[in-house]
This record gives structure tokens, sequence and C-alpha cells, in this order.
């Protein structure tokens, strides 16, 4: 078909004619306008509701600033190199006694080993509820005794730790006494029941991720002729790994602040006693404190009576403490850039 010409010229041709719209076809929807709705017009019990929100948020941000800003001022206050990097001693003088660098170690090892120990159970039994999870009846029971850990006041587990590990079969794990007893305390012994207290957050941010993955992931990496052993390790898990590293840290946390099974199961000593002789183990299989008993042991509520140096180790607990949550953002922030959150797949 020739293409219509203006009358008196062969050489520029007529722009086309638009195509007539054919009957039944849907018209493009129209933008809804957003309305600019003001608070005066809401229900007075809505807007009393919406101002106690408010409320609520801003005193919790004055609550967390304010503990941020009187540890800090009391911590720089008192806290001094020496401190951190000295050994404490037994003395009636306080300015005599030392620092508090054998807590802060006893710190890190306590934390490494209950999150060693808590991170591969976890996944493991998230990854078999979310995958397999049958018969349904063990799985229910593998979610609720998890539930349970989680609300089990931290005393308790303590208690039964002690009554666990006192039994002969557990000896190596601490020392055992000329008369065949069981001592029970031990840095793994402590970071063993340690362990329950970060196992429900890494397993609940395991599960969740798993549960967030698409089917179709799985069905592509089933078409692809992948068994389901290694759909779950080379796609799932993989997939996950800002999850796992987000309860990780959190429970990291957890462990870092806890007393109770500190003071039974580790013996909340002034300073690191290795038992046994083999080099690394015998740290292990001895006895410790960690901060968190440090600065209950000098505050005046404590027998060391030193407030200054209970100031000092609480806010270098305060910043091992933040320095987890940071790295718990970080780890979510890394995880949405590299595309290794779940949602990145597919899920919304």
């Amino acid at each position: 078909m020739a293409t219509p010409t203006r009358p008196g010229s062969s050489a520029t041709p007529l722009p086309p004619l638009p195509l007539p719209r054919t009957p039944g076809t849907p018209k493009a929807p129209k933008k809804k306008k957003r309305v600019n709705e003001s608070i005066r017009t809401w229900r007075l019990t809505d807007r009393i509701g919406y101002v106690l929100m408010w409320a609520a948020g801003l005193t919790l941000c004055a609550i967390g600033i304010g503990i941020l800003a009187f540890m800090a001022f009391k911590g720089l206050q008192y806290l001094r190199p020496d401190l951190i990097f000295s050994h404490p001693t037994v003395d009636p003088d306080q300015s005599k006694s030392g620092g508090f660098l054998d807590p802060l170690l006893g710190t890190i090892l306590i934390t490494l080993i209950g999150i060693l120990i808590a991170t591969p159970i976890a996944i493991a039994a998230a990854t078999w509820i979310v995958e397999f999870g049958r018969p349904t009846w063990l799985a229910r029971l593998i979610d609720s005794g998890i539930e349970i850990i989680a609300g089990t006041p931290d005393i308790v587990l303590a208690l039964f730790g002690l009554v666990l590990f006192q039994q002969g079969i557990f000896g190596w794990m601490s020392f055992t006494a000329e008369g065949g007893a069981v001592f029970g305390r031990s840095f793994l012994t402590a970071g063993a029941m340690m362990s329950l207290i970060a196992l429900p957050m890494v397993f609940a941010a395991t599960r969740e991720g798993l549960q967030a993955i698409p089917a179709h992931v799985r069905e592509a990496s089933y078409a692809l002729g992948k068994t389901k052993a290694a759909t779950i390790r080379r796609v799932l898990l993989p997939s996950v790994k800002a999850n796992i590293s987000t309860g990780a840290a959190l429970g990291m946390g957890r462990i870092a602040g806890d007393t109770a099974i500190i003071v039974v199961l580790l013996g909340a000593s002034l300073r690191l006693d290795p038992e046994g002789s083999i080099p690394f183990l015998r740290v292990l299989q001895g006895t410790g404190a960690t901060l968190t008993s440090y600065v209950y042991n000098n505050s005046p509520a404590g027998e060391g009576n030193a407030p200054q140096k209970a100031y000092a180790a609480a806010f270098v607990l305060l910043l091992i403490v933040l320095g987890l949550n940071f790295a718990v953002d970080l780890i979510a922030r890394s995880g949405k850039k590299s595309g290794l959150e779940t949602s990145r797949l597919g899920a919304r």
C-alpha cells in the first residue's frame, strides 16, 4: 500500500495514522493519586494512639542513648591501657590489683566455644525441618524443644549443666579429683551450655532464610540433575549465608553478655586457672572468668568493691556487644549488595 503524500508534493509523506483500538482492549490503568490526608481528620482515639507510638519510640531511643552516654562517660573516665593488657592479681589495694586481661580473654574464648558448637547444630536442625520434616511429629518436637530452650532462664540451664557435667562420662571436659569426683566446671562445660543460648537465634535465622527461597530455585536445580543433598549443599545453604551470619552474630552477643552460666559452670575466678598437662586443652579444661563476672565482682554489690574497674570493664564489654550488632547490620547490607539474601532469589 502506497504511503499517502501531501497535495502538490511527492517527496514528503504524511505521518502514519494511529491504529484504531480493537473493541474489548483494556485501557491502561490510570495512576491513583496519593491522598494527602491530615492527622487532624483522624478520630481522637487514632490520634492518641499515633502520639503514644511516637512517645514509645522516642522513650526507647532516649533510654538507649542514656545508657550509652553514661557508660561512655564512666568507662572513658576510668579506662586505661594497662587495665586491658595486665593480668588481675589479688591485692587489698585495688590500685595494685592489675587489670582484666584474663576476663577479656575468657570472654572471647567462651564466645567462640559456644558459637562453634551452636552453629552447625542449628543449621542442621533448620535444614532438616524445612527440607525434609518427616515424620511430622518429630519435626514438631524439635521445633518445640528449641522454643523451650529459648525460653528457659539461664540459671536453670547452668544448674542443669552442673548436674550433667559432674557425671563420670564427662570427666574429660573438666578434671577428676583423687576420689573420683568430677569437678564439672571448665570452659568446655560452660561453652557447651552457652551454645544453648545462641542455638535458637541461629536456628530461627537459618529456617527463615530457607523458607523464603522460592520453590522454582529447587526445581531448577533438580532439572539440572542435582540431587536433593547437592541442592542443599550448593544452592540453598550458600543462599542463606547472610541469615546464618546474622543469627551467629546475635548469638555471640548473647553469650558475651551472660553471667549465670559463667558463675556456676566457669567458677568466675579472677584469673585463668588451667588444668591438665596438654598445652591448649588444659586451658579449656580449667576455670576462669569473663567480663560479666569481673564487672559483678568489682561492682559495689560484689566482693571486689572496685567500681572504677567495673565501669571500665563494662565499657569494654559494651563495645564488644555494639561491635557484634554493627557486624549484624554490615552482614545484612553486604547480603543485599551481593544478592545472598533470599529476596533476591525471587521471594517477596
